[in-house]
């Protein structure tokens, strides 16, 4: 097979404006985990940083706290997934092989 090495240049610069585009991209996405019913939610964006916990007034007993935390946890992991899913979605075949941190492709 004889390859040309300009051509593989070519092609490693336009997945790379790719994956510039997409990393932009990915500062946009927010989506929210939720647990208990609604009663907790974690917002997380596309570079999963947690952006905001919202708790109503009912989640906060102060006898309860372990709950509480509990609720937490549980809207963290929701969000988390739920990037998860929305980076596949926006990578879609440009991920297909490879092995990115936190992302189950």
């Amino acid at each position: 097979m004889n390859m040309n090495p300009f051509e593989l240049l070519k092609n490693a610069q336009s997945m790379k404006e790719q994956f510039a585009k997409i990393q932009e991209e990915l500062k946009l996405i927010e989506v929210t985990g939720s647990a208990g019913g609604g009663i907790v939610k974690v917002t997380v964006n596309g570079q999963f940083e947690t952006q905001r916990v919202e708790l109503d007034p009912i989640a906060v007993d102060p006898r309860d706290i372990p709950m509480l935390q509990d609720l937490i946890t549980a809207a963290s992991r929701d969000a988390v997934s739920r990037v998860q899913d929305a980076v596949k979605d926006k990578l879609g075949p440009l991920a297909n092989g490879l092995n990115i941190p936190g992302l189950n492709l």
